[in-house]
């Protein structure tokens, strides 16, 4: 049975990931700081921590607005300011998020994105960052999905573009973490592991999120997609993204975990034997609910 959403657990706030819960290991659970309420980072750092999360999921150009952060602006001077106030709030930095399209059919943008993983996975080894992290892609220039992207061609042209990518990574002794998604490139545990294997890197890994593998056409599935996904990926995945869906005119819309669907059973049970202290984020909150989306959660772990 599903954890009741709703439980006593739930609503109340400040309960920090700390080596004092009931099991002395607990994930370090943390939140995506762009879903955060609109503020200056070192403000949104502090609702963070007062909201009980231990790690934040950072995208330079959705939380700051204030400065630059264009690949010049990524200097070591700003990656030593952005480590002391995230150290400050006590808040690790989970994953450095990076989404651009690697498999673009234009060249001049293919370039330019490849330029910015090279400086976000750079300003990463500064940072201490967990991860570089990234979803895989699409055959367009509008990162949308089509039948193309699920082919051979596409998994290829992915592979080849990331390479170097990875290449710079482990120059730098970085993480990159990519993201499988249904309807991207790398769809399935089965293509991720594909990649995997073909650019064979100690700096590659994945980021774990069960709810963008699925679609409308698999969901009711879900629980073989997520045992596959444990079986296949699991000794590399570094970092865990946590949301629920429901089901809204056909198709799957993401929400804050338990509001929809999803049983986190089993895999807080993969983590609770498998990945201790692995950072694991929600996805998909605002603001009203996501200290109560992070009790759940918390509360589902100390019930298992």
């Amino acid at each position: 049975m599903k954890p009741e959403p709703n439980g006593p657990g739930k609503l109340q706030g400040g309960d920090r990931d700390d080596p004092s819960r009931k099991d002395g290991v607990t994930m370090q659970l943390g939140i995506r700081l762009h879903d955060i309420k609109k503020a200056p980072l070192p403000e949104r750092l502090q609702i963070a921590a007062k909201q009980g999360f231990a790690c934040g999921h950072l995208a330079l150009s959705k939380v700051i607005s204030e400065y630059s952060v264009s690949d010049s602006a990524l200097t070591p001077g700003l990656a030593c300011y952005l480590k002391k106030i995230f150290a400050e709030a006590g808040i690790d930095i989970a994953v450095l998020g990076c989404y651009l399209n690697l498999a673009t059919p234009n060249e001049e943008r293919l370039k330019k994105n490849q330029e910015r993983y090279l400086a976000n996975i750079r300003f990463a080894s500064l940072l201490g960052a967990g991860v570089v992290g990234t979803e895989t892609g699409a055959v367009n220039e509008a990162y949308k999905f089509e039948e193309r992207n699920h082919s051979e061609e596409a998994l290829q042209i992915f592979v080849k573009n990331l390479r170097p990518v990875v290449e710079y990574a482990e120059k730098m002794g970085v993480i990159f973490a990519i993201e499988p998604v249904f309807k991207h490139i790398v769809c399935s545990p089965q293509r991720a592991r594909r990649v995997l294997d073909e650019i064979n890197s100690p700096n590659l890994q994945i980021i774990f999120d069960p709810v963008n593998l699925l679609d409308i056409s698999n969901y009711q599935n879900r629980e073989q997609i997520f045992r596959e996904a444990v079986e296949i990926l699991g000794k590399d995945i570094a970092v865990v993204h946590i949301k629920d869906f429901v089901v809204k005119d056909g198709e799957l819309v993401s929400v804050a975990a338990g509001t929809g669907e999803m049983d986190y059973s089993e895999i807080i049970r993969f983590i609770k034997k498998e990945k201790p202290y692995i950072h694991a984020t929600l996805e998909n909150t605002v603001p009203e609910n996501a200290e109560a989306a992070g009790k759940y959660i918390r509360k589902l772990w100390d019930e298992l």
